[in-house]
């Protein structure tokens, strides 16, 4: 049983975190092909949050 309060929040961190990364990877690259690509390391962000931090856990 979900709580649709809930459901709205994650998203709009999401959002949030999404927008952050966007902004960042694209005023970060040197070309039009590294903003393509920084804009679709933006889609996925988490997969890459929580791939470091199971990595740094692992080094513990």
């Amino acid at each position: 049983m979900s709580s649709k309060a809930s459901d709205g929040t994650s998203g709009a961190v999401y959002g949030l975190g999404f927008i952050g990364a966007a902004v960042y990877f694209i005023s970060t690259a040197t070309t039009f092909w590294a903003g393509v690509i920084g804009f679709l390391k933006a889609i996925v962000w988490p997969a890459f949050l929580v791939y470091e931090v199971f990595q740094y856990l692992g080094n513990l």
